[in-house]
C-alpha cells in the first residue's frame, strides 16, 4: 500500500510538472516563426531573387580605351605623348535594343515573387508537420497516462499475489496471469513511447529547443474538430486555388517561363554600341573627334535553340498546372473524406466516453478490491479498458490530424 501512494504521489507530480510547463499551440506556433531553422535558411532564397532583380536593372559599364605612342622613329623618342606626339581615347556604351533589358527586369521580378511563394509553401508544410506532432504528442500523453494509472494498480497486485502464492494463500496462475497483463500494458505503452519520442523530436526539431514541449489542449480546442462542414469541392477549390502558395507558385511559373521566352527571343535582336573618341595625330586631321556605332550582324546565331527551350519549358509548365488542377480536387476530396469519417466515427462512441467508461472503471476497481469479482474478470476488463481508453484517444488524434490536414489542404482555418 505504501509503495501505491508513494506511485500515485509520483504521478500526480509528474502532471503538476507538466502542467505547469504546457504550452498552448498560439505558443508554440509563435516560437516556430521566430526559430525555425528551415524558414529562416529559405528567408535568404528571397533576399538573393531581390539582389538579382537589382542586378538586371543596372547597364553595362562603359568601356574606355586609350591608346598611347610607344616609340617615335622619326624623333627616335619613347612615349612621344605630348603635344607634338600621339595619343588617342575612345568611349563606348552597349545600347540595349529589342526589350531586353525590361524582359529581363520583368523575369528578375517574377522570379522574386516565385522564391517568395516558395517561401510561403514550405511554411504551410512545416506548419502542418508542427500542428500534427503538437496534437500527437498531447493524444499519445493522454493514452500514457491512463496506461500508467493501471500500471499502478497491477504492479501492486503482482507484488500483492506474489506473496500470498508464496504463502499457498493464491494459485500461482493468478500471479502468472497478473504479470502477463502487466508485460502486455508495458508493451503497449512501449510502442506510444516510441511514437512520442519522434514527435517530440520533430517539435524540438521545428521549434529549434532542446527542452520538451508539452502541449495543452482544451475541451474547446478539440470540439472545433467535430463541427458539421457541408462538403462543397467548389467552394473549397476556389480558396485552395485562391490561398495555396503551391497552386499560386505554378501559375507564377507558367507566367516566368512567358517571360524567358519573350527574353530569349529580344536576345535574338543584335544590341548597338555607341561610342565617341579623340585622336591626337593619327586621323585624316588632327586632334579628330568621332562618333562610333557598331551592331553584330545576325549571321550565324540567331539565339533559335534557346528560343526552343524556352518554348519547351513553357509548355511542360502549362502541362504540369493542368495536372495540378486535377490533383488538387482529388487532394481535396480525400481530405474532407478522412476528416469527416472520422468525426463520425468520434460521434457514434462520444456519448459513452464522456458518461459511462470512468464510472465503470472506478466500479470494477472498487469491486475487485471488495472481492465482489473474480481474478478473471478484473484482468479481462483491464484489458479491455486499456484498449478502448487508447482506441478512444487514437479516434480523436484522428479527427484532429485530419483535420489539420483538410485545413493545409485548402491552406484556411475551416476549424
Amino acid at each position: 500500500m505504501r509503495k501505491l501512494c508513494s506511485l500515485l504521489l509520483l504521478v500526480l507530480f509528474n502532471q503538476v510538472v507538466l502542467a505547469q510547463n504546457a504550452v498552448k499551440l498560439q505558443d508554440c506556433e509563435s516560437r516556430f516563426l521566430k526559430n525555425n531553422l528551415f524558414l529562416l535558411a529559405s528567408q535568404y532564397n528571397i533576399d538573393a531573387s531581390k539582389a538579382l532583380t537589382i542586378q538586371a536593372r543596372i547597364w553595362d559599364n562603359p568601356t574606355i580605351t586609350a591608346e598611347l605612342n610607344a616609340y617615335n622613329p622619326e624623333r627616335n623618342q619613347y612615349f612621344d605623348i605630348g603635344k607634338e606626339g600621339q595619343k588617342a581615347f575612345g568611349i563606348e556604351q552597349l545600347i540595349y535594343l529589342g526589350g531586353k533589358k525590361r524582359n529581363e527586369i520583368k523575369l528578375a521580378q517574377t522570379n522574386e515573387k516565385l522564391a517568395e511563394l516558395q517561401f510561403n509553401d514550405l511554411l504551410r508544410n512545416l506548419k502542418l508537420q508542427l500542428r500534427k506532432s503538437f496534437f500527437t504528442v498531447y493524444y499519445n500523453t493522454k493514452s500514457l497516462e491512463t496506461t500508467d494509472r493501471q500500471l499502478v494498480h497491477i504492479e501492486d497486485l503482482v507484488n500483492s499475489y506474489s506473496i500470498q502464492a508464496q504463502k499457498g494463500n493464491v494459485p500461482l496462475r493468478d500471479v502468472v496471469r497478473l504479470q502477463s497483463l502487466f508485460l502486455n500494458f508495458k508493451n503497449e505503452r512501449m510502442e506510444v513511447v516510441n511514437s512520442n519520442i519522434e514527435e517530440q523530436a520533430n517539435l524540438k526539431l521545428l521549434l529549434n529547443t532542446t527542452e520538451n514541449v508539452v502541449p495543452d489542449v482544451s475541451g474547446d480546442d478539440f470540439n472545433k474538430y467535430t463541427k458539421t462542414i457541408p462538403f462543397d469541392l467548389k467552394s473549397f477549390e476556389t480558396d485552395a486555388i485562391a490561398n495555396r502558395p503551391d497552386y499560386l507558385a505554378k501559375q507564377k511559373d507558367i507566367e516566368a517561363n512567358e517571360l524567358n521566352v519573350k527574353w530569349q527571343k529580344s536576345l535574338s535582336i543584335p544590341d548597338i554600341t555607341l561610342g565617341a573618341n579623340y585622336d591626337q595625330r593619327s586621323g585624316a586631321f588632327n586632334k579628330e573627334a568621332n562618333l562610333t556605332i557598331g551592331i553584330p550582324l545576325p549571321l550565324w546565331n540567331k539565339n533559335k535553340g534557346n528560343i526552343k527551350y524556352a518554348q519547351t519549358i513553357l509548355e511542360q509548365s502549362k502541362i504540369e498546372k493542368q495536372n495540378f488542377d486535377l490533383q488538387l480536387q482529388t487532394e481535396i476530396t480525400s481530405a474532407w473524406n478522412k476528416w469527416d469519417e472520422s468525426r463520425k466515427n468520434y460521434i457514434v462512441i462520444k456519448p459513452t466516453v464522456n458518461s459511462d467508461f470512468e464510472a465503470v472503471y472506478n466500479g470494477i476497481l472498487t469491486n475487485f478490491q471488495k472481492r465482489n469479482i473474480s481474478l478473471l474478470e478484473f484482468t479481462d476488463f483491464m484489458e479491455s479498458y486499456n484498449q478502448a481508453a487508447i482506441q478512444v484517444n487514437e479516434l480523436k488524434k484522428k479527427v484532429v490530424l485530419s483535420g489539420e490536414e483538410l485545413n493545409s489542404t485548402i491552406n484556411k482555418d475551416l476549424f
